[in-house]
């Protein structure tokens, strides 16, 4: 039997070789099924829900692999990583948003001063880092929701046009005062990073990790369209506006994740750059028909409350993913599943089983 943890611990068993395992940064639901994705691999994976064990609030394996390469004619080759970071699952798709930004090396305590200092100058960009796509669900022949190119009643996959340099958004960001300068500078130095999304019809919401302006953290709503092979932006109003700001005031921290509940937008905020430190949840309440009503191409949000604390540690257990459970599954009560990026010995239960967290709210 293995080890048992706390009545809110989540459990959640990959297969070996599983595409997703450690590093989770995204997470969503179909029914009993949980779709998680990693930020150092090209692909999703899904696992079903299976019998809780001991106390522990919830449990999810049978893991299966949707690889991104068999979904989608990817900008890059099917071996770089996609640095998934958002998910949500919106009319019969599963969207994803891979981070948009560049990396730079770090340091090893095996190289000496002269390679450290190469390493610290090399900045690159994978590429399949500037992905955003939709990926139908679909039943099998045993009702088991799967990700597919094209399903029976004609949706497909799409992503935003673009190739493994730049995209549409990039492209429309390029001369942006507030974040072009930024699309130059690697995500861990504060530098152009997306990390949440939230999906309400073809209107996207894009949480920034980073750049954090003055203390201002910032999303981008964009909208979308299927043109030809791929997703194209199109004009959020009649005046032909493609990108809206929204500037939010979140203490410091940077966009970690987004989702909706109801008309209400929960975001998941965490540090910038490589620090330890606060991981909090804030609520913006009504931003959904808020953000219809808006006109104005940049706003300022300070109307926003702080829901919960999250713990961490250093280096370790970085809050990256949350999401509603279903009702279904909640029995109920409203709840949040949250994932952990880095998870430490013990959110660990062995080589391929970590634990997230189930949280109440109201």
């Amino acid at each position: 039997m293995p080890n048992t943890r706390n009545p809110n611990a989540v459990r959640l068993e990959f297969a070996p070789g599983s595409l997703v395992q450690n590093n989770l940064s995204g997470a969503a639901f179909t029914g009993d099924w949980l779709w998680v994705a990693g930020d150092e691999a090209c692909g999703l994976d899904r696992l079903r829900r299976l019998d809780a064990v001991g106390r522990e609030a919830l449990r999810f394996g049978e893991a299966r692999d949707f690889p991104l390469a068999d979904l989608l004619e990817l900008p890059g080759t099917a071996e770089d990583e996609a640095d998934l970071e958002g998910m949500a699952v919106a009319d019969g798709y599963l969207w994803v948003v891979g981070s948009h930004g560049l990396k730079r090396k770090n340091a090893k305590p095996d190289r000496d001063h002269a390679d450290n200092a190469k390493r610290l100058a090399k900045v690159a960009l994978d590429g399949n880092r500037r992905l955003l796509a939709c990926l139908p669900v679909e039943p099998d022949a045993q009702g088991e929701p799967c990700l597919v190119r094209q399903a029976q009643d004609g949706r497909r996959a799409l992503r935003l046009k673009g190739d493994s340099q730049a995209n549409l958004l990039t492209r429309a960001l390029a001369d942006d005062p507030h974040f072009g300068p930024y699309m130059a500078i690697p995500g861990k130095d504060n530098g152009f990073d997306i990390e949440g999304l939230a999906v309400d019809g073809h209107r996207l919401l894009l949480g920034l990790r980073g750049p954090v302006l003055r203390g201002w953290s910032a999303l981008l709503e964009i909208a979308v369209e299927a043109r030809g092979d791929h997703l194209h932006l199109v004009p959020l109003d009649d005046s032909g506006t493609l990108l809206r700001k929204h500037f939010l005031q979140l203490d410091g921290l940077g966009v970690r994740d987004l989702h909706f509940s109801g008309d209400d937008l929960y975001i998941l905020a965490g540090p910038t750059m490589v620090l330890n430190g606060d991981i909090r949840v804030f609520k913006w309440p009504l931003a959904r028909p808020t953000m219809k009503a808006n006109r104005e191409p940049a706003r300022f949000e300070t109307a926003l409350t702080e829901s919960v604390s999250l713990p961490h540690g250093r280096g370790t257990n970085r809050a990256e993913a949350i999401c509603d459970l279903p009702p279904e599954i909640a029995g109920g009560k409203p709840s949040w599943l949250v994932l952990y990026d880095a998870p430490g010995a013990d959110r660990r239960d062995g080589e391929h089983v970590v634990f997230g967290d189930l949280l109440r709210h109201e």
